[in-house]
């Protein structure tokens, strides 16, 4: 299992208490989607559904959605319906598109996975194959950048920059970033926050000495959060 994988499952039963950006993210994502039925769906990085729940709650409608995640207790408390098929794997590994059940989809959709792949070249390279209209939101190094600052670490995700440019070379999108602000009562459920929401996934952990420094001396009461949209253009 992967380090990204351990972190989202490890948190599976209690990620919605704390995946409040997520939730923000993916609900911006499927209002952008233009039409209210799709025969096939693709949800890349699907987690326990949000992308689901927000086209219900949406009033948006499809035949199939195939639901891949790299994490099995998070496709556990995905909802298991007539229509769905939920498949297990990385999706920074080639074979696992071989095991998508259709080799065309009316649309992929992607809510704060894709800056997780550990090839994202390969990864978009594969998805151009499978539709021609694409809807992502990824977290982009901008996410936790006072934090960051201030630890004295680098972020362990793509630049705004590089993301734009990789996904221009394979897909044709529109791009908007947009940036969210999460306040909290003290560095201490900030950094617990961090912990538990999933959003740290393989990050290297910061050093009890990094900890208790940015306990001390942290001056903000904040999360910054980057993101950056894509829509395809047609």
């Amino acid at each position: 299992m992967t380090r990204v994988a351990h972190e989202f499952s490890r948190f599976a039963t209690t990620y919605s208490q704390h995946n409040i950006i997520q939730t923000e993210v993916a609900q911006k994502l499927v209002s952008d989607l233009p039409q209210k039925h799709y025969e096939k769906i693709l949800d890349l990085g699907c987690g326990r559904g949000e992308i689901y729940h927000n086209l219900r709650d949406q009033g948006i409608t499809f035949e199939h959605l195939t639901a891949l995640d790299i994490s099995a207790e998070m496709l556990r408390l995905h909802p298991s319906l007539k229509g769905i098929a939920m498949i297990e794997g990385d999706f920074a590994m080639p074979e696992v598109f071989s095991s998508l059940p259709y080799r065309y989809y009316d649309v992929v959709v992607s809510a704060s996975a894709l800056q997780w792949s550990g090839d994202l070249e390969m990864t978009l390279s594969q998805l151009s194959a499978f539709s021609d209209r694409f809807y992502f939101a990824i977290f982009t190094a901008g996410t936790f950048r006072s934090l960051h600052h201030c630890a004295g670490i680098t972020s362990p995700i793509y630049s705004e920059a590089f993301l734009r440019k990789k996904i221009s070379e394979h897909m044709k999108v529109r791009f908007e970033t947009v940036s969210y602000t999460l306040h909290f009562d003290s560095v201490y459920k900030m950094l617990r926050y961090i912990k538990e929401s999933g959003t740290s996934g393989g990050e290297r952990q910061l050093s009890y000495t990094q900890t208790k420094q940015l306990l001390e001396s942290y001056p903000h009461n904040f999360l910054e959060f980057e993101v950056l949209f894509a829509y395809s253009k047609s």
